[in-house]
């Protein structure tokens, strides 16, 4: 084994929620994700989607559990000392899949090695081992530094509640509703003066409808600023639901942006331009609102794409009169109106 280090961290990172063109939808997961020698590891996986055993969402006492067991404190949830690294983002059953590797310590070193996807109790390195990545020797002062700030300090622990602010009740309603079924918790309000410090403080972005006036607008950012409180501002593109859910999703993005996949987008004279940062599945899905404002949905691109920046052409059908672009990745969304 070789004795080179690797340098271990942790940033905050998010599963993408949201409601696809199909109808389907998708959960939204924050959680904290292993950065190793300067990137996340996750990257390394392909497209995999997946979340690490440290999200946000679960119970303190089984977060803790899982902090506890990557510092070797307790025993390895499954047989062979190995541990999950990633898995299922909609369920964490194992039969859905994950990724594990063996934790050991030698000295004072952890040592991560014997990436493996796994499916039940027993891991088949042969057939399913990832065998490019890894091992990886961390050294124990900053390995356990950085899991043990989990446990010594108050996470600023995302706040998945956005504030939604606009004329049209119906689409507000129907906003909140899809918000909620993927996991993020929505309010719908016209004014937020005397509202207490502490409930804004439970909300991560607020939300503006096309119709919401200047001097209202003010007004809600003057009520968070003197409460002290920092949020994303989402100013709506159209009054389309999947579309407005994708706005959200990237004001919630708390990753550092040199950490994330998805980094550009722009659209374009029948095009996007999507520039990636690892190998992952893109999905492109173009929206447009009619004479008679009736949305009309289109999904313009799915497939693998390589690091670098990509032109891809889209239908001429799917991007005429006032339309939009979303991006998506599995842990990141952009969104961008075309421009004519």
């Amino acid at each position: 084994m070789s004795a080179e280090y690797a340098t271990f961290g942790l940033a905050p990172a998010m599963r993408a929620g949201g409601v696809l063109a199909n109808g389907d939808f998708q959960v939204h997961r924050d959680f904290v994700d292993f950065i190793v020698d300067g990137r996340p590891l996750l990257f390394q996986l392909s497209d995999l989607d997946a979340v690490s055993p440290l999200a946000s969402d679960v119970p303190p006492a089984i977060f803790t559990a899982q902090v506890r067991s990557l510092l070797l404190e307790a025993d390895a949830p499954l047989p062979g000392s190995r541990y999950v690294i990633y898995g299922c983002p909609e369920c964490a059953d194992l039969a859905c899949g994950a990724v594990t590797a063996v934790i050991d310590k030698e000295g004072d070193d952890y040592i991560w090695r014997d990436f493996a996807w796994q499916t039940d109790d027993h891991a088949d390195l042969e057939l399913n081992g990832y065998h490019g990545i890894g091992p990886f020797r961390f050294q124990g002062a900053e390995y356990r530094t950085a899991l043990g700030s989990l446990l010594d300090n108050d996470p600023d622990a995302p706040r998945r509640r956005v504030l939604l602010i606009g004329a049209r009740v119906a689409l507000l309603a129907k906003l909140a509703a899809a918000l909620r079924t993927i996991g993020i918790g929505a309010d719908i309000t016209h004014d937020v003066g005397g509202v207490p410090a502490d409930e804004l403080r439970t909300y991560g972005a607020v939300a503006f409808g096309r119709a919401v006036g200047k001097d209202q607008r003010a007004a809600v950012r003057r009520a968070f600023s003197d409460a002290g409180v920092d949020v994303a501002y989402v100013d709506g593109l159209a009054p389309i639901v999947p579309l407005l859910v994708a706005q959200i999703e990237h004001a919630l993005d708390r990753s550092p942006v040199e950490q994330r996949r998805l980094t550009r987008l722009v659209a374009a004279d029948g095009e996007a331009g999507v520039e990636v940062t690892s190998p992952c599945r893109v999905r492109l899905t173009a929206y447009r609102l009619d004479r008679l404002y009736r949305t009309h949905a289109h999904e313009v691109f799915d497939g693998i794409l390589e690091p670098g920046r990509h032109r891809i052409a889209l239908d001429a059908k799917a991007v005429k009169g006032e339309s939009f672009v979303v991006a998506r990745t599995s842990g990141s969304v952009l969104v961008e109106a075309m421009a004519r």
